[in-house]
This record gives C-alpha cells, structure tokens and sequence, in this order.
C-alpha cells in the first residue's frame, strides 16, 4: 500500500446537500425550511420559545441553592490504592498522601482534599494521610493493620 493508494471506503463520506439548487434537486425552492416566516429566515435561535405563552422553565419552582465557593474533593477507592501498591506504583512503606496519589497516576489533580472510599477491598499494610475517609474504608484499612490520618479541621468534621 503507497500513500497516494490510500482512499475511504466507498460510501464512507456522504457528499453536502446543495440546497436551493432547483426544483430537480428535491431542495430547491424553500430548500426544505418549508414556507416563510421567522424559522425559514437565517439566524433564527427560538429554543424554548412557546409562543408567548409562559415557558416551562419559568412556570417550573427553583429550589436549592449551589455554594459559589464549595469545596469539591476528589475521592479513591481502598481496592484502587490496593493495586497500586501490589504493582509498585506506590510505596507502601511510606505514608501515601494525596502528591503521592497524583504522582503514582491514581489521581489527575487532588482538587481540595482527597476522600477515602471503601469499594474493592485491601490486604497490603498501608498509612494513608487523607483529607476525608469512610468509616467502612478507615475500618477495612485498619483490618488490613494499616493507618488512616484525617487531616480535616475538626469544626468540618463535627458539623458533617
């Protein structure tokens, strides 16, 4: 095979609809935009739109409010930190915290804080130095004779 060889399957690229074209080409006249009006005009953006009568949107209750400043956490699973351990990514040796994570691949950024998560289970001795963690995860890393160390401010902690 030579590079100027090299060509789609055919079919594999449909060719533009020329529209406006005449009426031999089936889009021709109002080239499928049916008749006059705001919609068979050109820049015309009407989503959600109903007519003049009350949109949905607006008839619809809001409720709830979104914290402008909230704190977003990125968590990992026991059976992920398990793995990674087993395949040398970390070392268990040392106390795993979230820079560890980060640079071993397990995590793509540590956001503001890393949660423990219980799901997979642990069977390597590890100390964990997280922002937040499960009961159930802490429990299982403990069972496995590991540590788990919470750096959450205690005032966070009492309020959750």
């Amino acid at each position: 095979m030579k590079l100027n060889e090299i060509a789609d399957r055919p079919g594999a690229r449909k060719s533009r609809m020329r529209l406006g074209m005449g009426v031999g080409s089936g889009k021709g006249k109002t080239a499928g935009r049916g008749v006059k009006g705001q919609k068979a005009r050109r820049g015309v953006a009407i989503n959600g739109f109903e007519g003049g009568q009350m949109p949905i949107y607006m008839r619809l209750p809001k409720r709830g409010f979104t914290k402008p400043n909230a704190s977003t956490f990125s968590w990992i699973n026991i059976g992920r930190i398990d793995a990674a351990v087993k395949s040398g990514k970390l070392d268990a040796k040392k106390p795993i915290d979230s820079e560890a994570l980060v640079a071993a691949g397990l995590l793509r950024r540590s956001k503001d804080g890393v949660r423990l998560l219980a799901k997979g289970e642990i069977k390597s001795k590890v100390e964990l130095v997280v922002y937040g963690a499960s009961k159930a995860a802490v429990e299982a890393v403990e069972k496995a004779g590991g540590k788990v160390t919470v750096t959450k401010p205690a005032a966070e902690a009492a309020a959750e």
